[in-house]
């Protein structure tokens, strides 16, 4: 019999939870932060401190909407063995509830020539460690890295609700790598490439996938979105 799965305590869609989860792991707090997307609406977008690196969008894991995505997934772009070697960071998820740290991950990990991480910092050492690793042989790592659990655990008491680990939503990213929008989900094989972007117009794009999905799952309410954005100088 296998043995189960590890799992975490699921992180608070919060931006001031996830900001003080990546300050502590290596990003400068001069540098990057979270905030919240209020609606997917051009108005609202607007609102949203510019530039904008990266997008997590949370949402209900059901089996219908992983029958859904599975459906759009065909109408994407496949990603190429040699592009995800050359030029995507991604890793699988193997620790129940652990997809908002992953997410953070991919979006840091994606982006991370476009931003000094302190050097010494665990940002800094677990991208240099997992640099030529697998998808599989990062999950393993992460899966037993204590310093990390540790820190999502912190991260993971700190916001307002209370913990529970019986949740039902997911993280993914989007980022916007050589000009294309790929999503990035732990729990698929790839990262998917949502075709042509640009680092300006990463936020929109992304929104119109969001609304693609959360048409998909009407009866639920349970989303959020958040943006990685510069802080102004």
């Amino acid at each position: 019999m296998a043995a189960p799965a590890k799992r975490w305590v699921p992180l608070e869609a919060n931006p001031d939870v996830m900001n003080q989860f990546i300050w502590g792991l290596g990003i400068p707090e001069n540098e990057l932060e979270f905030n919240d997307v209020y609606g997917l609406d051009e108005e609202l977008l607007e609102m949203v401190p510019k530039p904008v690196l990266a997008v997590l969008f949370l949402f209900p894991y059901s089996s219908l909407a992983d029958t859904e995505r599975e459906e759009v997934k065909e109408q994407v772009l496949e990603v190429s063995k040699q592009e995800l070697l050359e030029n995507l960071y991604f890793l699988k998820q193997t620790v129940d509830n652990a997809c908002g740290t992953i997410g953070i991950l991919h979006a840091i990990g994606n982006v991370k020539s476009n931003i000094q991480l302190v050097e010494g910092s665990y940002f800094d050492r677990f991208y240099k460690s997992t640099a030529n690793m697998d998808p599989f042989e990062r999950a393993k790592f992460l899966e037993e890295d204590r310093e990390m659990e540790d820190a999502h655990s912190v991260a993971a008491t700190a916001g307002d609700t209370v913990a529970d680990s019986n949740v039902e939503e997911h993280y993914i990213c989007f980022v916007c790598v050589n000009g294309q929008l790929y999503e990035f989900d732990g729990m698929k094989s790839q990262p998917i490439s949502h075709g042509l972007s640009s680092p300006g117009t990463l936020l929109q794009d992304s929104a119109k996938i969001i609304k693609d999905m959360i048409q998909k799952i009407p009866d639920s309410m349970n989303f959020n979105v958040m943006a990685l954005s510069r802080k102004p100088f």
